[in-house]
């Protein structure tokens, strides 16, 4: 369920938000008990304890727990495997990284010196967008893929399609 789970360590604290409630305001700060041995009313939550939240996290995680993490999984692979495709033919491609969804690429101007390219990352974004594919900025010159855990094999491949389309056009490879 958790990033950390990949290198076989576990944190003293989870703070856990955003996704946990399938979008409806909620944060929870998770730790074994001798860790969280407050007394009640010592620290607060502005998104704790909303009911209605509450109930979205637990089917969430249930969801989560029934499937969602193995699609992830399975689809991340598919992924990856993709863009490391595309990354033996196209120079613009730095570098590849992530786990399950949650991938990055990095652009640059040359393999050698790893210039960033913000530029044209930012015109894959935008071109991306055109089409019906949201992708987001990070860092430098990368961008990230993070499709909902939901996603299916056929709508990744429509999206990768797309970012391919993009990746020829901005950089002008043909390849």
């Amino acid at each position: 369920m958790f990033a950390i789970e990949y290198f076989n360590t576990k944190a003293d604290v989870y703070c856990i938000a955003k996704g946990i409630a399938s979008g409806l305001p909620l944060g929870a700060c998770v730790a074994r008990s001798g860790i969280m041995d407050w007394q009640p009313g010592s620290h607060a939550s502005t998104f704790g304890g909303n009911p209605v939240s509450c109930v979205a996290a637990l089917k969430t995680i249930e969801l989560l727990e029934h499937g969602l993490i193995e699609n992830a999984a399975k689809l991340g692979d598919i992924a990856m495997a993709r863009i490391r495709e595309m990354e033996t033919h196209y120079d613009c491609i730095g570098d590849v990284r992530g786990k399950g969804l949650m991938l990055a690429i990095e652009f640059v101007g040359d393999q050698i010196t790893k210039d960033p390219v913000r530029d044209k990352r930012d015109a894959v974004v935008y071109e991306c967008f055109k089409h019906g594919l949201l992708l987001l900025g990070a860092g430098e010159s990368a961008v990230r893929f993070i499709p909902p855990l939901i996603i299916t094999e056929g709508q990744l491949q429509v999206g990768l399609d797309i970012f391919e389309k993009v990746l020829k056009k901005v950089f002008r490879m043909f390849g």
